[in-house]
């Protein structure tokens, strides 16, 4: 994982629009600066990987034809094609738009053991993935809607 600051200078990503990888640079920012550009309780999800109440997003209950983006840097992290409704009340996806759009980490805290989900472009938390989704992938990707940015029309 990038520390704050820390920062490699690229990343390959998939865009949707293109329906290609591409190298993007990576976005690396001090505390103080993601403070001055985020509402503070996208900060308290993003940065201090914080979650949001559950049913309390309304991207929970969006059923829209789109691409889910992070709300941090606009990288294109879901479709909704795979979107389902897991009953757990945070947005729940199959899978990413492309595995290079997202980064998974270890996370042990809460004296649990998850594998949270990243955005690989600029480490904004997301939330966790579980093995308990939908075939045919099997996986359940938890996100918070604070972490995301809902753009429509996408058919992808």
């Amino acid at each position: 994982m990038l520390s704050e600051g820390a920062c490699d200078n690229t990343v390959i990503l998939y865009d949707t629009a293109t329906g290609t990888r591409e190298p993007k640079s990576r976005i690396c920012r001090s505390p103080e600066e993601w403070r001055a550009l985020l509402a503070p309780e996208v900060y308290t999800v993003t940065r201090d990987k914080g979650t949001e109440p559950p049913f309390s997003s309304p991207l929970t209950r969006c059923n829209a034809e789109g691409v889910y983006r992070c709300a941090c840097c606009g990288t294109d992290l879901f479709m909704s094609g795979k979107k389902f409704n897991s009953g757990t009340g945070w947005p729940s996806f199959r899978a990413p738009v492309d595995p290079c759009n997202v980064h998974m980490e270890r996370d042990t805290s809460l004296g649990l053991e998850r594998i949270e989900v990243l955005c690989a472009r600029c480490n904004a938390h997301l939330g966790h993935v579980f093995f308990d989704g939908p075939p045919p992938e099997g996986t359940r990707y938890c996100i918070n809607g604070l972490a995301l940015s809902f753009h429509p029309g996408s058919r992808k």
